[in-house]
C-alpha cells in the first residue's frame, strides 16, 4: 500500500495514516486502501481489535487541495460516484465487526474529523483541534453528518457544523466526541492498554453483536428494537463463547479470550 501502513501485533491490527507531507489528506486512492486495510483486518482471525493512528503532526486534514480543485470538473454521476465511496468507508468502520480504536497524534479536521467519529473509540492528545470546517468553503458536512448526530446528538451537533469552528481536545471530549485526552508522550501506550485489555477480557463474539446492535436499534421503532433485542439475546445465549463464559463464572476459574 502507497498511503498506508498496515501491522499486526498481539492480535491488534494497526492501520496507519502515512501521506504526513499532505498532512494525511484524504483522497480516491487513500480512501480505497483503507477500505482494503479494514476488510483486511476484519477477516483476519488473528486481529480482535484494530487501531487507526497517522504519521506525522496532523492525523487526517480532510480532502486533499488538489482533490478538491478536481472535484470542480467533476460531473454529477462522478461525484455521486465519489461521495459513495467516501460514504462506503464511513460506513464500514461504524459497522465492522471488531472494535476500532483512533488514536489522534494531531489534528482531525473535515473528513479526518470524521474518521475519528465513526470510530468506536478515540483517544486524543491535548494539542488536537477538531472540527468540521465545511460551511466555511461553501460546502457541507453531508455524510459525517450522520454518524455525528447518533454520536453527541443535534444540539451538539449545530454547535460544530454549523459553525465551522474548531474545538480543543478537551472540548471535543466535553462534546463526547472522543473519549480521553492522553499526553503525546503517553497516548500510544495508553491506546495500545486499552485494545489489549478488551482482547484479554471480552469475547469477541460477544463486542460484534453488541456494536452490530448499537448500529441498527437507533434507526427501529421500539417495538423492532425490542424484537430484535430478543433475537440476538437467543443467539448470543446459543453462541461457544457464552456457554464458555458462563460455565468459567459459575466455576469460579479466570476465562481466556
Amino acid at each position: 500500500m502507497k498511503y498506508i501502513d498496515y501491522s499486526i501485533k498481539n492480535r491488534k491490527a494497526f492501520i496507519v495514516l502515512n501521506r504526513p507531507e499532505k498532512r494525511n489528506a484524504l483522497s480516491h486512492e487513500l480512501v480505497t486502501e483503507l477500505k482494503d486495510a479494514f476488510q483486511k483486518a476484519e477477516n483476519d482471525e488473528n486481529v480482535k481489535v484494530v487501531i487507526l493512528k497517522a504519521n506525522g503532526e496532523a492525523f487526517c486534514a480532510g480532502a486533499d487541495l488538489a482533490y478538491l480543485q478536481q472535484l470542480q470538473n467533476f460531473s454529477h454521476e462522478e461525484n455521486l460516484a465519489d461521495s459513495n465511496h467516501l460514504k462506503e468507508l464511513f460506513l464500514q468502520i461504524y459497522t465492522l465487526k471488531k472494535v476500532v480504536i483512533a488514536q489522534v497524534q494531531g489534528h482531525a479536521l473535515a473528513g479526518g474529523c470524521g474518521l475519528a467519529t465513526v470510530c468506536d473509540f478515540a483517544f486524543a492528545v491535548p494539542e488536537a483541534k477538531f472540527g468540521y470546517t465545511e460551511v466555511k468553503i461553501g460546502f457541507i458536512p453531508a455524510i459525517v453528518m450522520v454518524f455525528l448526530l447518533r454520536k453527541i446528538g443535534e444540539s451538539k451537533a449545530k454547535q460544530i457544523l454549523l459553525t465551522g469552528d474548531l474545538v480543543s481536545a478537551e472540548e471535543a471530549f466535553q462534546l463526547g466526541l472522543i473519549n480521553k485526552v492522553v499526553t503525546s508522550t503517553e497516548i500510544e501506550n495508553h491506546v495500545e492498554t486499552f485494545a489489549q485489555r478488551l482482547i484479554d477480557t471480552n469475547s469477541e463474539h460477544a463486542m460484534m453483536l453488541t456494536k452490530k446492535m448499537i448500529a441498527q436499534v437507533q434507526s427501529m421503532t421500539m417495538e423492532e428494537a425490542l424484537t430484535f433485542a430478543s433475537k440476538m439475546n437467543a443467539i448470543a445465549r446459543e453462541s461457544d463463547d457464552c456457554r464458555k463464559g458462563i460455565e468459567a463464572f459459575l466455576s469460579k476459574k479466570k476465562i481466556s479470550w
